[in-house]
């Protein structure tokens, strides 16, 4: 039994239907990260602002690469979220711009800012969603979701148009990110 492919194998052995499945992983680039590649027919990747991370990037799409030349032809970088933005910061910025630049249409629009609230949240066992869900970090992720369904529905977002949260149910709130 080959090692990189028991996460596709008990994902194929569920008997119930899945519209999504999304897998964690952790920042590293080992065994579990290569089964949820093996697993996975698309690739969301958030990356921090930073220029280290940059460096992280190039490293795992290298890996995709190969996953896709040897074990998962169809396997695809679909999204990437900027995170930990600071706009204050030239750095941020920078690698905000060159990310864009490099991957266009895979980039959300919506990045996630710097946030105490977000690194607050772990340490009292929540997201921040439950933590605060009013924070600029928790209406940000909500704005990325709301993103990345419209995009998987077909549907051209605009951010001009669309207002995170404020007391507005989802439906209302996605219709007024349709353009």
């Amino acid at each position: 039994m080959a090692r990189e492919s028991r996460l596709q194998r008990a994902i194929q052995a569920y008997e119930q239907p899945l519209d999504y499945i999304l897998i964690d992983c952790p920042p590293s680039l080992g065994l579990l990260t290569v089964n949820a590649l093996v697993a996975g027919a698309e690739v969301l990747i958030p990356i921090q602002c930073e220029y280290y991370a940059l460096e992280g990037l190039g490293q795992l799409l290298r890996n995709v690469d190969l996953v896709r030349a040897h074990l998962n032809p169809t396997l695809h970088v679909s999204t990437i979220l900027l995170t930990m933005y600071d706009g204050r910061t030239r750095l941020a910025s920078q690698v905000a711009e060159e990310v864009r630049t490099h991957f266009g249409k895979e980039v959300l629009r919506t990045s996630i800012p710097r946030s105490v609230r977000i690194s607050e949240a772990p340490s009292y066992g929540q997201t921040v969603l439950t933590y605060d869900p009013g924070s600029s970090g928790a209406l940000s992720y909500m704005e990325a979701a709301r993103e990345i369904a419209l995009r998987g529905a077909g549907i051209h977002y605009d951010a001009q148009n669309a207002h995170p949260g404020g007391g507005m149910n989802s439906t209302q709130s996605m219709a007024e990110g349709i353009q």
